[in-house]
């Protein structure tokens, strides 16, 4: 069925529910999993004539934090995998949209299965926050389980 799981994680309990769905369907078909953890390249704050002053956050001490977070999550994916036997794998990229990182990562890594979590956002909210699910959904070849 499923070789090649994709499972991307940003350490919320949300998507550790969509791991555990993963893990599930790993065990039935054999599947290794990949976990990844999507980081957003530094980004200078830019002030206007109006703005308050906030005390800018260097380019190292930004990618230590965004490192130390991507790493405690693909742990405890990588810890969830094994305590369900099942073989997990764990990447962090860097790039500005989430979607085109979990999209670029499953055709990198050859997965044949996208399982990932969905806040379930509609209406307005939806709109104005936007959803990586849903652009995961309308730009990905491969097919996407949505886990809510």
């Amino acid at each position: 069925m499923f070789k090649h799981i994709l499972v991307p994680t940003d350490g919320s309990k949300l998507s550790g529910k969509a791991v555990a769905q993963a893990i599930g369907i790993a065990k039935l078909s054999g599947a290794a999993i990949t976990g990844v953890y999507v980081m957003a390249p530094y980004s200078p704050a830019m002030y206007g004539e109006a703005a308050i002053y906030v005390p800018e956050m260097s380019r190292k001490r930004y990618e230590e934090l965004a490192r130390r977070e991507a790493d405690k999550a693909l742990a405890a994916l990588q810890k969830q995998a094994a305590a369900g036997g099942v073989k997990a794998k764990a990447v962090a990229v860097t790039v500005y949209g989430p979607w085109e990182g979990i999209i670029r990562t499953a055709k990198a890594k050859r997965c044949d299965l996208i399982v990932m979590a969905s806040h379930g956002r509609r209406g307005l909210a939806g709109l104005v926050l936007g959803s990586e699910t849903t652009k995961v959904l309308t730009h990905s070849k491969v097919p996407v389980l949505v886990v809510r």
